[in-house]
């Protein structure tokens, strides 16, 4: 998967987390992830935090030729953060994850191909464990393939640390392994492709835990994925544990499944050869 492609030109289904260095570059992205949006026939949704919709127009329309027109039709919005995501001055996730997913409804009944969300992440600098948090429980929303969203973290405003943990919970972010997913329905589960590993392993696990509720079989489909690590893998072993003896299938490649023995997942789920590597 082309990292730096799905960064500045997320696909619907991606989750990207998007450090920045100062206001050259939140511009710069700002109006390339814009017009990608606006390219693929998506809702463009701006949630502004540190400037105010008055301003990031100021400095956008310059740059992203007709954005008033796209405002007016409603192909772009340009929203404050506001207490939308916050509860007594802290980030909400059940709050974070209700207006994303009436968002993506909404841009679907008013005729877009999905929602392509902007997000000024300073809306939870006050608190920003909490704010990991809200990151990670809106994961599976992504499975849907309806929103994209690029998180848009000011290093000047965000210790590394913070940063360094905010990617984490992201499936995709500049300079690590990239994780795509899809939910399926029939029968319930979920297909991934690109990589996991270290950097992005705690993404993984929130993308699986809604599996651990499914009450029949569920397949989890590997056979695109290029990599994952011993510790990524035993997520899928914990998964199966956690579904306490309803059956788990993981369908995968070769080398993926060297690795699943490696780390004796085949003792808690069913692994079944299909194409990859």
């Amino acid at each position: 998967m082309d990292v730096a492609g799905s960064v500045l030109d997320p696909e619907l289904g991606d989750h990207v987390c998007l450090p920045f260095a100062g206001e050259g570059e939140r511009i710069s992205a700002t109006r390339l992830l814009t017009a990608n949006g606006l390219r693929r026939g998506a809702r463009v949704l701006i949630v502004t935090c540190a400037h105010t919709p008055e301003q990031t127009r100021g400095w956008l329309a310059p740059a992203v030729p007709g954005l008033a027109r796209a405002e007016e039709e409603g192909r772009v919005v340009i929203r404050p953060a506001g207490r939308s995501s916050l509860t007594g001055g802290r980030p909400d996730p059940g709050r974070v994850l209700k207006g994303l997913s009436a968002a993506v409804e909404q841009a679907g009944q008013d005729g877009y191909a999905g929602l392509y969300a902007l997000v000024d992440a300073a809306w939870g600098a006050g608190d920003p464990a909490r704010q990991t948090t809200c990151e990670a429980v809106s994961n599976p929303l992504f499975g849907e393939r309806r929103l994209a969203s690029v998180c848009q973290y000011d290093l000047r405003l965000f210790s590394g640390e913070a940063v360094e943990r905010a990617a984490s919970v992201h499936p995709i972010a500049p300079e690590r392994a990239a994780l795509r997913y899809a939910a399926t329905s029939r029968p319930p589960g979920l297909r991934l492709s690109g990589d996991v590993d270290l950097t992005n392993r705690q993404a993984l696990a929130s993308v699986l835990a809604p599996l651990e509720r499914e009450p029949g079989e569920v397949v989890v489909d590997l056979t695109a994925l290029g990599f994952i690590d011993a510790g990524s893998a035993q997520l899928l072993t914990a998964t199966a544990l956690a579904r306490q003896g309803r059956p788990t299938v993981v369908v995968c490649g070769e080398a993926v499944a060297r690795v699943l023995r490696l780390v004796r997942a085949d003792a808690l789920l069913t692994v079944r050869r299909g194409d990859g590597g």
